[in-house]
């Protein structure tokens, strides 16, 4: 089964009054870029939980965010009222110094001021603390990978309908393919015989007109495009991480179908190699979303 690069995944848990989350969401890319918010009294950790997600996601663009709130909201971020009023008399004493008014909102200034919102961390993360804050982070990312098998079982289901669409159209080409010899044969034998004054010899005729069919010839492109298509589905199940092969493999089934288009020298054909190409390109694009 396949996995989408695609995912979110969110965990809270409480603990001593404070509330915990985490929070994980992923897009493709082509390796793991992980991009991780840690909340300050957790930062000594960030190394073990960039590898915790690592090891579990393994390739795309990553988000990942760890926060504290006080539950309940208790805790609320003290104002330094010793600095603010440092702050006021200074600049009261800049305001007489050098002829300037004072402001009309104090309070609007003052707490813009550096540091005035303060709040002191526990300099130390206890293990008790810690196991709480390894489970959330394991249950959002354990989110994740519920979100993006999830999405890996939707892009399955859509990939077999375009390979069974790009089956049945290569079916389709088949009746063409077999009038369209008698066709060349018929068209070639009214051009010479539209010029009576010509003379030619049946048996070059002939010879000439197999190696002119024989380049003509899909067959090959057929079997190897079929090849390919069994190859998608049974790498599709051969577990996650394949992401990057199954491109591989719609690039060669682009090959396949391209040169069956150039041989095709029947509307008909063309328009069922234009339909085959249009079924690929939208493989193609859920391709990338492959993990």
């Amino acid at each position: 089964m396949i996995l989408s690069m695609t995912g979110y995944g969110k965990a809270s848990a409480e603990f001593q009054g404070k509330k915990i989350t985490a929070e994980v969401k992923s897009l493709n890319s082509k390796a793991l870029d992980l991009s991780a918010r840690v909340a300050l009294p957790y930062r000594e950790k960030e190394l073990e939980i960039r590898s915790m997600i690592a090891s579990a996601v393994e390739r795309g663009k990553v988000d990942f965010n760890l926060w504290t709130e006080q539950a309940d909201g208790q805790g609320a971020t003290p104002i330094n009222g010793a600095l603010v009023e440092s702050y006021r008399r200074q600049l009261e004493e800049m305001g007489r110094q050098y002829g300037i008014p004072e402001p009309n909102d104090w309070w609007g200034l003052l707490l813009k001021m550096p540091d005035v919102m303060t709040r002191t961390e526990s300099a130390e993360l206890s293990d008790e603390e810690w196991a709480v804050v390894r489970k959330v982070v394991e249950e959002a990312i354990g989110h994740l990978m519920d979100f993006r098998r999830q999405e890996g079982a939707a892009l399955e289901k859509k990939f077999n309908e375009k390979l069974d669409n790009i089956e049945a159209l290569l079916h389709d080409i088949e009746p063409y393919e077999k009038s369209r010899v008698e066709k060349i044969r018929q068209r070639i034998v009214e051009g010479l015989q539209a010029i009576p004054e010509v003379e030619y010899d049946r048996g070059r005729m002939e010879q000439e007109m197999i190696y002119y069919i024989e380049k003509l010839d899909i067959n090959e492109e057929k079997q190897r495009l079929a090849n390919h298509l069994k190859y998608f589905r049974e790498t599709m199940q051969n577990g996650h991480g394949q992401g990057k092969k199954l491109g591989f493999i719609a690039q060669e089934m682009g090959r396949e179908i391209n040169t069956t288009g150039s041989k095709s020298n029947q509307a008909e054909m063309q328009n069922i190699v234009v339909k085959m190409k249009d079924e690929l390109e939208q493989i193609k694009e859920q391709v990338l979303n492959v993990m």
